[in-house]
């Protein structure tokens, strides 16, 4: 099994400017009636970029990209679980922003994609450089602690408990549970209202 252990990630940028972009705006809701997630991230901001052709996720000059550079309070609104999917499904490894919403920011880390904050001027300039020049690299490390992008490396933010989870592979619940699955079976075997597990 590959590692689940998350440090640097790397790999162009996309820019989605705006405050309080919440959870119906990035994956709306008729799209959450699935029994999995794939093919969300087909679905990415479906209205928005069905509204203006100039929506960064209907550039082909951005497609590839693994970091997105947004706002404040990014993933705010309702708790669905399907933002951060349809982010992860469609290649997003890495949120770089001004602040995200608690609940975005859990459901996130519950699938190994990294949320880390930067401040606003540094977020704007991010997203200048990546709008002038869409292939520009960006490195996160998180053990550093850093974001380097054409030549400059800044601070980011990420709660410690979150970093330690990302760094160590233990963000990954269920891989944790599978790679022990004969506890988990031998638990089961002496509950004796489950039989055959």
């Amino acid at each position: 099994m590959p590692s689940r252990e998350i440090d640097r990630i790397e790999g162009t940028g996309i820019p989605v400017r705006g405050d309080n972009i919440d959870t119906d705006r990035i994956i709306p809701a008729r799209f959450l009636k699935a029994i999995t997630f794939d093919g969300l991230g087909d679905h990415l901001f479906e209205d928005e970029r069905a509204a203006t052709a100039e929506h960064p996720f209907s550039n082909p000059a951005y497609q590839g990209a693994h970091v997105l550079l947004v706002n404040e309070n990014f993933g705010s609104g309702s708790s669905r679980e399907h933002a951060p999917q349809a982010l992860k499904h469609w290649g997003i490894e890495a949120c770089v922003g001004e602040s995200f919403s608690e609940i975005f920011s859990g459901n996130s880390l519950a699938i190994g994609l990294a949320c880390v904050t930067v401040t606003h001027a540094e977020v704007d300039r991010l997203m200048a450089v990546v709008e002038r020049a869409p292939s520009t690299r960006l490195v996160l490390s998180l053990r550093d602690r850093t974001l380097e992008a054409a030549g400059r490396q800044v601070p980011v933010g990420i709660e410690g408990s979150v970093r330690d989870a990302l760094l160590t592979g233990t963000w990954d619940a269920s891989g944790m549970l599978l790679d022990d699955f004969d506890v988990v079976r031998g638990v089961a075997s002496r509950i004796p209202y489950i039989r055959g597990f």
